[in-house]
């Protein structure tokens, strides 16, 4: 693709979406001509705060843009995202993929079946913790994620794994190279009608073992992840961007045991959304694959879906 600038547009302005478009109508290469929103109220102000123009529908839509993000409700992401993958329009859709697995396939085959660019908003991925750490990572063993939070009405038609443990699903299947074995977890409805703090432990093929916790009715945030690996032991505050390493020393000339060298890699810090669309962008304009593609993100929904199967089964056995 040329260097001209990329058309591209916004399906979906609400409180994600309208970020999408403001973070487009500041980078250099792109031009955000147009915005969409079943709320029609909502969609002029983002479009007058971002200075383009309200689509009426998603045919003007795809008339005047060279790709889009989708960020409307996870209900509504297989109507909303294969009209422009029928037109191999690229498409940016917001985590998760889909409500439902069958829907999630059938996005992801249409994309390949058109040979284009789906890519899936697990924005985590480009946390630049998260980068570092892979980079750093060898061989994990063992790995415990906690993402806690207070409690926030928005979202709350979806339970906490949907809403906040699958982004740490989505970073542990991108560092352990093995297929699962096993899934076990547990979970409570606290305030909503759907589960609110949940654990589930995953068994890889290879031997490693993942913990993961999500709370959404913490009484305070709290995310980190540390990593036991073959020769380290690595943390990532993902508050701080700070990451803490501990590993084997050379061994001393007299002998007896290596000692323990630790040290701490301060990350510098940038909004994942913003690296996010911007690999979005690249992708576009160099036909690369994205980081974060179709297959992955429904390897992270069926985790998911099945990390909700065990809590239910837990729920309904009390």
């Amino acid at each position: 693709m040329s260097e001209e600038k990329l058309n591209v547009g916004v399906v979906g302005v609400g409180y994600l979406g309208s970020i999408h478009a403001r973070i487009y109508e500041r980078m250099q290469n792109v031009r955000l001509v147009g915005v969409m929103d079943s709320d029609a109220e909502t969609g002029r102000r983002v479009a007058s705060e971002c200075g383009c123009k309200v689509m009426q529908s998603l045919e003007e839509m795809m008339d005047n843009v060279d790709a889009v993000s989708v960020v409307v409700p996870t209900s509504k992401h297989r109507e909303i995202a294969e009209p422009f993958l029928e037109q191999r329009i690229p498409v940016l859709l917001e985590k998760p993929v889909a409500h439902t697995l069958s829907d999630a396939q059938a996005i992801v085959e249409l994309a390949n079946r058109k040979c284009t660019q789906l890519q899936i908003g697990h924005l985590e991925r480009f946390n630049a913790g998260v980068v570092k750490l892979a980079a750093e990572l060898d061989r994990p063993r063992f790995i415990e994620v906690h993402r806690l939070g207070e409690f926030v009405a928005r979202a709350t038609d979806v339970d906490v794994v949907t809403d906040l443990m699958i982004h740490d699903i989505d970073i542990v299947l991108s560092l352990v190279p093995s297929e699962l074995r096993y899934i076990s977890a547990v979970g409570a409805k606290v305030i909503t009608d759907h589960v609110d703090i949940a654990n589930a432990r995953l068994e890889f093929e290879n031997g490693a073992i993942v913990n993961v916790t999500a709370s959404r009715v913490s009484a305070k945030k709290f995310r980190r992840i540390r990593i036991f690996a073959e020769s380290c032991y690595l943390a990532l505050n993902f508050e701080d961007q700070q990451i803490d390493v501990a590993r084997r020393g050379a061994p001393p000339e007299e002998g007896g045991f290596a000692p323990i060298v630790t040290e701490s890699i301060q990350v510098t810090p940038r909004p994942p959304l913003d690296a996010e669309l911007e690999d979005f962008v690249d992708c576009v304009r160099t036909g690369r694959d994205p980081v974060v593609g179709g297959e992955a993100g429904v390897r992270a929904l069926q985790v998911a879906h099945e990390v909700r199967q065990r809590i239910d089964d837990s729920l309904h056995s009390l």
